[in-house]
């Protein structure tokens, strides 16, 4: 080949431009690109949108699940918060119940211990009475039947009148109780 170019640029003849293909390799070229052209935009083509277009549909479809997600954990949030406000609420007032209620109930128990230690008190001061009537009644009768044979003795007479005894038992005791309130 290289002594036919030779040949050629030898006799006037041009030699081939190497960057330029022959007529017959570009109708050729030409011919399979748009075979492969039209191959490609009837069957490549649309199977490559409906693909791509499911895809699209899929991400939109993704895209809108998220967005409702996020609108659902929105109004979750805003109902926790909103629960949360209120059992805050609920316990401070629940506290709030009980510190009255538990100073209700202190009042209640002083209230409940001054009453009873006033009913002591009284029960106390009525039984102290009441022993030192009895303790009275059983020193006059001592005294009395004391006073009684003392008399008899003194006066060397016996005292055995009843009455007599009584009128010498109280006069003795009058003057006992009025030198009591002297002294």
């Amino acid at each position: 080949m290289m002594t036919s170019l030779l040949r050629s640029a030898a006799e006037g003849e041009s030699a081939p431009n190497p960057l330029l293909p022959s007529n017959y390799d570009l109708l050729w070229s030409f011919v399979v690109f748009t075979f492969i052209a039209i191959a490609f935009m009837r069957w490549i083509l649309p199977k490559l949108q409906t693909i791509l277009d499911q895809r699209a549909e899929m991400i939109e479809g993704k895209i809108a699940k998220a967005e409702a997600a996020q609108r659902e954990a929105s109004v979750a949030l805003e109902e926790y918060t909103q629960q949360l406000i209120e059992a805050r609420q609920d316990a401070a007032r629940i506290r709030e119940e009980a510190r009255v209620q538990a100073t209700r109930i202190l009042e209640a128990a002083r209230e409940q211990a001054v009453e009873d230690s006033r009913h002591v008190t009284e029960n106390a001061k009525k039984q102290i009475n009441a022993e030192k009537q009895q303790a009275i009644i059983a020193l006059r009768s001592e005294v009395g039947v004391l006073a009684v044979e003392l008399a008899s003795r003194v006066v060397g007479e016996a005292l055995d009148d009843e009455a007599r005894q009584r009128r010498v038992v109280d006069a003795f005791l009058s003057e006992l109780e009025a030198s009591e309130v002297k002294d």
